[in-house]
C-alpha cells in the first residue's frame, strides 16, 4: 500500500487584519525548557489544537508555514538544532529546511529556508503554563503566532510581540520513540491497515454480517481499540453474511471498501462474491453506502492495482485451481472488461496441503509494480507469501508477470509463527519506513478461522529492488514503533 499524501486545494489564509491579541504583557525569560536534539517533535497550537505544518508539502525556500489538522506527517515534524546560547533552529523532517522570519516586522510570515544559521532562523523556548512553550525569535525578539487567533486549517503563522496569548503557545509532542508487541489484534484474520491523517485504521474478517474497523494514534493502541461497526450487511440479497477480507482504498477523494460476502452457509461456500461500499467523505470509518456487486461468480480477496492511471480489481477465483485474477475497472465500482488469470499455483511451495493462489496485494517502488500474494492452503501451517513482478507493460497479460521461484515470507517454527499470509502494506507516519501487516497462527495445528491474529513488522529492500520481509517475529517480542508515531 502506498502512503496517502494529502494535496491541499485550500487557499492559504492570510487575513491581514488587526491581530486578536489583548494588551501586550512584558515577556519573561524562559525557564530552561529542554528538548532532545536527536528527536523530532510535532508542535501543537494551544488555541486551535492544530499543528505547525509546511504548506502543501512544499520543499522550496520561502514556502509558507501554516497550521493544519494534526496528522504527524514528516511535514509536521521538527528537529531542534542547537544554535548556542539557548537558541535552536527548527529543521523540517520533510524538507530539511529550517523555520525563518525573513524580517523583524510585525506580521512577517513564517517560512522555511535553507539553513544558514542566521538569527532570523533561531528561536528560544519561553515557558508557559500547562507544559506549553512560546518560540521567541532571536532577531526580532517576537513570538511565533497564529494570525488573528484563527482555528482554521491553512491559517498563516506570523511573528508578533510576545503577549503569552494562547495562539502563541505550543505543545511539543515528541514522536518516533515508542514500542509495540504483536499481535496488534487477536482474532484478526485477513487484516488491512492504513495510516491516514494521524491515525492507524484496521479492518479484519468478522465472519458475520458486520464490517468493523478500529483506529488508534499508535500501532500498540490498536490492540485495545474498540471495533466499531461501519456497515451492516443484514438483509442484502447477494451477500448478507460471512464477511471476509475487507480493504479500504482512497480513490478520487472517497474511500471504497471492498469485501467478500455471501449467503448464510458455512465456510468456503459457492455464494461468496466481491462487493464494494462508498464513503460519504474522507473519513475511513464512513459513513458508507452500498455501491456495487463486483461479479456473479465465486471470488475472494479483493484488492486494487493502479498502473499507468488505470484501476484494476484483483481477486482469487477458480481456474482449474484457485488462482489470481485481475479485471479492468472504469471507476472504483464498475467492471469494464473480462476477468483474466495472471497466476496459478504451479510451484511445489504453492501447493502444500492444497494448491492455492489468493490475497493479491500491490506493492510499488521506484517505478516497479509488484504483487505479493498468499500461496498454499490457509488451513495448513505452510500458508506463505509469493511475489509477482510486472516485467511487461500490460497487467492484464499473464505473460507480462514474472513469478519469483521462491517464497518471500513463510513459517518460522523457531519463533512459533505458522501460516503467515494474507498481508497488506502501510507506511510509517512520517513516510520513511515500509511495513507489512499479516495474519498468522501460533501453532502448526492452527486452522483457517478466527483464531488467526494480526501482526505487523517493518521490512527492507534487496539490492535487486525486491522486498525483504525477513522472518516473522515471535509474539510478545518488543519492536520499535513505526517512525513518526506520537508519544505524547
Amino acid at each position: 500500500m502506498t502512503a496517502t499524501i494529502r494535496r491541499r486545494t485550500t487557499t492559504l489564509l492570510t487575513t491581514a487584519v488587526v491581530l486578536g491579541a489583548t494588551a501586550v504583557a512584558s515577556p519573561h525569560t524562559a525557564v530552561a525548557a529542554t528538548v532532545d536534539t536527536s528527536a523530532s517533535y510535532v508542535l501543537v497550537n494551544r488555541n486551535s489544537g492544530k499543528a505547525l505544518d509546511v504548506y502543501n508539502l512544499a520543499t522550496n525556500d520561502g514556502a509558507p508555514i501554516v497550521q493544519w489538522s494534526r496528522n504527524d506527517g514528516a511535514w509536521q515534524q521538527w528537529q531542534f538544532v542547537d544554535s548556542g546560547g539557548g537558541y535552536y533552529r527548527l529543521k523540517s523532517r520533510h524538507s530539511g529546511k529550517v523555520l525563518d522570519f525573513p524580517s523583524t516586522a510585525d506580521r512577517t510570515g513564517l517560512v522555511q529556508t535553507t539553513d544558514a544559521g542566521r538569527t532570523g532562523q533561531q528561536f528560544r523556548l519561553a515557558d508557559s503554563d500547562g507544559g506549553h512553550v512560546r518560540l521567541i525569535n532571536r532577531a526580532s525578539a517576537k513570538a511565533v503566532d497564529v494570525l488573528d487567533f484563527s482555528t482554521a486549517d491553512g491559517a498563516q503563522v506570523i511573528q508578533w510581540p510576545d503577549t503569552e496569548g494562547r495562539n502563541q503557545q505550543w505543545q511539543l509532542v515528541r514522536v518516533g520513540s515508542g514500542t509495540f508487541t504483536n499481535p496488534i489484534k487477536r482474532n484478526g484474520p485477513d487484516p488491512w491497515l492504513q495510516f491516514y491523517n494521524g491515525y492507524y485504521y484496521l479492518a479484519t474478517t468478522t465472519w458475520n454480517s458486520t464490517i468493523t474497523m478500529r483506529r488508534s494514534r499508535t500501532l500498540a493502541g490498536l490492540s485495545t481499540a474498540a471495533d466499531q461497526v461501519v456497515f451492516t450487511l443484514a438483509g442484502r440479497p447477494n451477500g448478507c453474511c460471512n464477511m471476509w477480507a475487507p480493504e479500504f482504498h482512497l480513490l478520487g477523494g472517497r474511500w471504497y471498501l471492498y469485501y467478500v460476502a455471501g449467503q448464510n452457509v458455512p465456510d468456503y461456500n459457492p455464494t461468496q462474491r466481491l462487493h464494494v461500499l462508498e464513503s460519504a467523505g474522507t473519513d475511513p470509518m464512513g459513513p458508507y453506502t452500498f455501491k456495487a456487486d463486483l461479479g456473479t461468480t465465486w471470488e475472494l480477496d479483493p484488492s486494487i492495482l493502479q498502473h499507468n492511471g488505470k484501476l484494476y480489481l484483483m481477486g482469487s477465483a477458480i481456474d482449474g485451481t484457485q488462482s489470481l485474477t485481475i479485471t479492468p475497472l472504469s471507476n472504483p465500482y464498475t467492471i469494464s472488461g473480462a476477468r483474466r488469470t495472471i497466476s496459478q499455483p504451479t510451484l511445489a511451495w504453492e501447493r502444500q496441503t492444497a494448491p492455492v493462489n489468493e490475497g493479491a496485494e500491490p506493492l510499488y517502488r521506484n517505478g516497479r509494480t509488484m504483487i505479493v500474494y498468499s500461496a498454499s492452503a490457509c488451513w495448513g501451517p505452510d500458508y506463505k507469501l509469493g511475489l509477482l513482478t510486472l516485467t511487461g507493460s500490460d497487467p492484464l497479460n499473464r505473460s507480462h508477470w514474472t513469478k519469483s521461484p521462491n517464497p518471500v515470507f513463510q513459517r518460522n517454527d523457531g519463533n512459533g509463527v505458522f501460516a503467515p499470509g494474507h498481508n497488506g502494506f502501510f507506511k510509517s507516519p512520517d513516510g520513511t519506513e515500509d511495513w507489512i501487516v499479516y495474519h498468522a497462527n501460533d501453532s502448526a495445528s492452527g486452522g483457517c478461522d478466527m483464531n488467526r491474529s494480526t501482526r505487523a513488522q517493518k521490512f527492507s529492500w534487496n539490492a535487486d529492488g525486491t522486498p525483504n520481509f525477513g522472518t516473522p517475529v515471535r509474539l510478545g517480542t518488543q519492536l520499535t514503533a513505526p517512525s513518526g508515531e506520537p508519544t505524547g
